[in-house]
């Protein structure tokens, strides 16, 4: 039995959901998502909670995935998701005009990165971004793509990195002639 399949997902106040056969549309006060539903899952509203059922057991796999899918949808609608992530590094910014983020990231050209549809992006400092959204994945995305401008790097721990990431640092050459 899928443990996170079984639980019900509490619908709060001001969403409203249409099931229909391959997919389902949640709908709230931070915009509109449509989740596609694996074959082998259903869905049964009733009293303000939305109960999980698979079809047969060899649609185990797909479950608690389902499940998890449209409660991140429900929550994305009602409060929705962020991440956070720090600059790091003498002269690294960035500076946001409209829908594009200018990168000044130590390379030969300034990087221009436009910000995808349904994501807000907020510049505090030129140094902190905070990433927001409805949907968890894009959100999650979007981090992933901005963070790839400029890994963080192992020895002089510059670049991008999300806020709290915990980095391993590299001693270099000369901390490893002196350990030995």
């Amino acid at each position: 039995m899928s443990r996170i399949g079984n639980k019900p997902i509490p619908l709060p106040s001001g969403v409203k959901i249409a099931v229909a056969a391959d997919k389902i549309e949640v709908q709230g006060p931070k915009g509109k998502m449509s989740v596609l539903v694996p074959r082998g899952v259903s869905f049964e509203q009733k009293d303000g909670i939305l109960n999980v059922k698979r079809l047969a057991e060899e649609h185990r796999a797909v479950h608690g995935l389902a499940r998890a899918l449209v409660a991140n949808a429900v929550q994305g609608v009602t409060q929705g998701f962020k991440k956070e992530m720090d600059i790091v590094g003498v002269g690294y910014r960035a500076e946001l005009k409209g829908k594009i983020i200018n990168f000044a990231l130590r390379k030969s050209h300034p990087i221009e990165f436009p910000v995808p549809e349904g994501i807000q992006i907020a510049v505090d400092k030129q140094t902190h971004l905070v990433i927001s959204g409805a949907d968890k994945g894009q959100v999650g995305q979007v981090a992933a793509d901005i963070r790839s401008l400029r890994p963080p790097d192992p020895y002089k721990q510059k670049g991008i990195r999300i806020t709290g990431e915990r980095l391993k640092k590299k001693a270099g050459k000369a901390g490893a002639k002196a350990g030995t």
